[in-house]
């Protein structure tokens, strides 16, 4: 890595920068006639000096050099132009210098600019590349909130100094030159003032910056401190709540805070103070102009021609000086930052650029053995997880290594899928080393997986498919502006020394699955869930997703379908009082108040239960049916039973998880609310505090919460109120409810209500998941569970994972793995967090199912079960770092050995 950024800088930019600096040379040019061209209009056409006569007339534009060995030459005679004509003549010149002179600054700005950007994507993309370099070990020490505020927010200012890092003292320090060098002209003693205020600035004021300069360091210091303590703070929230050390983080946070708020202040005054020298110093020589220059003009000794000029010049000196100034200040500015990225970036050993090219062409299948030669491994402090072991494993031989915690199994296994580096040893295949091999390679052909486990923010599909993802397998066709707009990216990233990969690509490898394309996917998928014991999980999330039928429409055509074999289903098992279906001329007595009403789904976002009640429509048809009085007085009652059942009981009690109408935390609002209410009639309350009321009536399930509320009366009167809804409302609420229909599919609903078409009732045991079997099978025997499964996949994992439980992260990550079919994988403890019966059967799945087929990969698996070996081809037992037994199960088991042990 360069540690000087200049160099850097000039490395990568080299030939722009010297296009540049030929525009800026020209654009000095205009920039010092436009100097002298103020004095030629005061003293010739304003003041009249050569137009003496009253018919006087001069040359405008006469162009003529004498060009040495040549002699005169004479371009332009000029035009003979009076007084008024030469006032008008030099006034549009000098519009015309003023237009050009903004555009060399425009096209020079835009110029900076983009080269200042593609260097930023440049340094970005190359600390992003070292660090998918630095060693595993160094990801130990580094907090990964502190890098990413150092690419993202510290080499930030690096892009905007690359434009500016020599076009800049080019640019101001020829403008400072050139309006300098004017004043001199005009007059030698008021050229000399400027020259000296000009020195006093430019020694002083670099100077006194260099106090900024430090205190913008020790402000980025901690300011990238306090972004890798919250992350911290939030990866580990939940150690935070389980010892109660909030206050502790608070108070920490506060200092860091408070040492922020100092160094910012002290940046301040200083950078305030700074500003105030330099603006003194610049308003001082206006001043001795006029003092000076005045005077010299009234002994005749200055024009006033000349002395206008030499004020106009220097109007022009102090922007360009500042800006030179304040340049220095970023130049030592991020040449401090630099070094700090340098510092932090530059670690070695990198590893290879080689071992992580971009290989297109099927990689060959690992046929040699792989070789461990006297592995020794360590950890951070020095201490020995692995001493000097030994042993060669076989392409299709299934090795277990037990071994107790801390034996050295779990840092044998890491060492095997190179997540750690040996201290001495190696580790081979066909005579190479591990380490030396291409990822293309070891990324594909050995596959690794552990209980530590990390997912992308995403979809499950992306993450399971993650494994697969080694490079590019097909373009997208693009055309017409889109094809323009990629050509475009390909060539700002080859200017930008960014690879030219493009993230639209299908970069899926489905041959590497056993797969043809997107279309069969899936089925080889589902074996692998089905191995992990992961399907009904997936089927889960799906039964409870919204379905897209432009997407699936399998699904959309085949619902009828499906709603009729479940009730056949159900009626041949003799269950058919476990679902209550929908009726539009019948009260469902296991749906909500609020459901019976509606008989449909609102279309969220854009319709809410606020939303609706607030409708026109919806309260008029309240205040005619009548249910207005009738709803408000079953929630009273709901809010006085709730309020004397539930008000003396902790907020955790599990009777509050039967109520869907009020959270502990309601109880003290609502017996608050009842007593306000207390003796008023309905008309006499509040608009507020009556749908307080009747909202609690709309969630009312009688089966469930058995307060006696709903009498046939009423519930015939709610189907009447759902008739009269649905006959005559609007076309704007139309829209945004979708009715119920036993022959259509339901967008808004979930699959799950979409196919029983009403509700579980609540009186059955077990009911849900009696439902869940048998959908499952169902959606089998009609060939759809494909289709549902890509459904679940659609699930978002959220940022890390975390909206999957630990047992289904340590699932998923066994999945992926599985789904690559390597030649060698490398299983340490992956699935801790499942009972061990569970881990036994997916055991068994993934051994059985990886060697059917005359397909027969090696499997090394680090097992917490020592019992389970006896499915293995051999054992290998660790014990303090060292391979203290190693054999096949009856060899090992027979022998009064430390195997034994574990198996007792």
């Amino acid at each position: 890595m360069e540690k000087s950024l200049a160099r850097y800088i000039w490395k990568n930019t080299r030939l722009q920068q010297l296009w540049i600096l030929l525009v800026v040379a020209a654009s000095m040019v205009p920039y010092f006639l436009s100097f002298d061209l103020p004095k030629q209009i005061v003293n010739g056409p304003i003041q009249g000096d050569g137009f003496e006569g009253p018919g006087a007339r001069q040359t405008f534009m006469h162009i003529a050099y004498d060009i040495p060995l040549i002699g005169h030459v004479e371009f332009f005679k000029g035009l003979e132009l009076n007084r008024l004509q030469m006032l008008m003549a030099l006034s549009l010149v000098f519009l015309a210098l003023v237009v050009l002179n903004g555009l060399f600054k425009f096209y020079i700005n835009t110029y900076k600019g983009r080269l200042g950007e593609r260097m930023l994507r440049r340094i970005r993309f190359e600390l992003i590349d070292r660090v998918l370099r630095f060693p595993p070990a160094h990801f130990k020490r580094v907090k990964s909130a502190e890098i990413a505020t150092m690419i993202k927010d510290e080499v930030e200012p690096m892009g905007g100094f690359t434009g500016d890092a020599f076009v800049s003292p080019a640019l101001l320090g020829g403008q400072a030159i050139t309006a300098l060098a004017f004043i001199i002209i005009q007059n030698f003693w008021l050229g000399m003032i400027a020259a000296a205020i000009v020195g006093v600035q430019a020694v002083v004021i670099p100077r006194m910056r260099k106090r900024l300069l430090e205190l913008g360091r020790q402000r980025q210091l901690t300011a990238r401190e306090l972004s890798g303590r919250v992350g911290e703070i939030v990866d580990g929230i939940g150690t935070i709540h389980g010892n109660d050390t909030s206050n502790l983080e608070r108070a920490d946070i506060a200092t860091r805070l408070g040492r922020i708020f100092s160094i910012r202040y002290d940046l301040y005054q200083w950078k305030f103070l700074v500003k105030f020298i330099n603006n003194f110093l610049a308003q001082v020589t206006p001043f001795l102009f006029y003092a000076i220059g005045g005077y010299l003009a009234l002994q005749g000794r200055l024009d006033i021609g000349q002395l206008v000029a030499v004020i106009s010049a220097y109007k022009d000196l102090p922007g360009p000086l500042k800006e030179l100034i304040d340049w220095d200040q970023m130049r030592q500015d991020v040449q401090v930052k630099y070094a700090q990225v340098y510092e932090q970036f530059n670690v070695e050993p990198l590893i290879d650029s080689r071992i992580q090219e971009l290989a297109t062409t099927p990689i060959a299948p690992l046929t040699s053995a792989l070789v461990v030669t006297n592995l020794s491994v360590s950890d951070d402090s020095g201490a020995r997880l692995v001493d000097h072991v030994s042993v060669e494993i076989k392409p299709n031989e299934t090795v277990a290594i037990v071994g107790p915690n801390g034996s050295g199994a779990e840092a044998f296994a890491e060492a095997l899928g190179r997540l750690v580096w040996p201290d001495s040893g190696r580790i081979t295949i066909d005579g190479q080393d591990l380490l030396e091999l291409p990822e293309a390679i070891t990324g594909r052909r050995i596959s690794y997986a552990s209980a530590d486990s990390y997912f992308f923010h995403g979809t499950l599909r992306d993450n399971l498919l993650y494994g697969l993802k080694h490079a590019p397998m097909k373009e997208p066709e693009y055309d017409g502006k889109a094809a323009q707009e990629y050509k475009w990216y390909v060539t700002e990233s080859q200017k930008a020394g960014n690879p030219t990969l493009d993230l639209n690509s299908d970069w899926v490898d489905y041959k590497a699955a056993g797969a043809n394309g997107p279309e069969d996917l899936l089925k080889a998928i589902r074996p692998v869930l089905d191995a992990v014991m992961m399907s009904q999980d997936i089927l889960d999330l799906a039964l409870r997703s919204t379905v897209n039928t432009e997407v699936h429409t399998a699904l959309g055509s085949h619902i009828v379908e499906l709603r009729r074999s479940l009730r056949e289903r159900l009626a041949k098992e003799n269950l058919d009082a476990i679902v209550v279906p929908f009726d539009f001329d019948t009260y469902n007595a296991q749906a909500t108040v609020g459901e019976n009403l509606l008989f449909g789904t609102m279309k969220r976002p854009l319709m809410n239960n606020r939303r609706l009640a607030g409708h026109p429509y919806f309260q008029q048809l309240f205040r005619d049916t009548g249910l207005s009085t009738d709803l408000y007085a079953m929630g009273l009652e709901i809010a006085e039973n709730a309020v004397e059942l539930f008000h003396d009981l902790p907020p955790d009690h599990p009777f509050f998880q039967q109520l869907t109408f009020m959270t502990a935390d309601d109880i003290p609002t609502y017996q608050a609310l009842l007593q306000k209410l207390q003796g008023k009639r309905f008309e006499d309350a509040t608009p507020e505090d009556r749908a307080s009321i009747i909202r609690l009536s709309f969630a009312y399930i009688e089966p469930r919460h058995r307060f006696g509320l709903l009498t046939q009366a009423l519930m015939d009167k709610i189907v009447d109120a759902r008739k009269q809804f649905h006959e005559n409302i609007p076309s704007d609420l139309a829209e945004l409810i979708e009715r119920y229909d036993i022959n259509r599919f339901t967008a808004s609903a979930s699959l799950m209500d979409n196919v029983l078409f009403g509700r579980i009732a609540y009186q059955q045991a077990d009911a849900s998941d009696r439902i869940r079997i048998i959908m499952g099978e169902l959606f089998d025997a009609l060939d759809l569970y494909d289709d549902v499964l890509s459904i679940g996949l659609e699930f978002d994992v959220g940022s890390g994972g975390k909206r999957l439980t630990g047992v289904q992260r340590q699932k998923l990550n066994l999945a992926r793995a599985l789904l690559k079919r390597s030649d060698y994988f490398i299983f340490n403890r992956p699935i801790p967090a499942l009972d061990q019966r569970i881990q036994d059967q997916i055991t068994h799945n993934i051994i059985e199912g990886l060697h059917q087929e005359g397909k027969r990969p090696a499997i090394i698996w680090v097992l917490s079960n020592a019992k389970l070996a006896e499915i293995f081809d051999r054992i290998l037992l660790f014990d303090r770092g060292d391979l203290a037994e190693a054999g096949n199960y009856p060899e090992l088991s027979e022998k009064n050995g430390m195997f034994k042990e574990l198996l007792s």
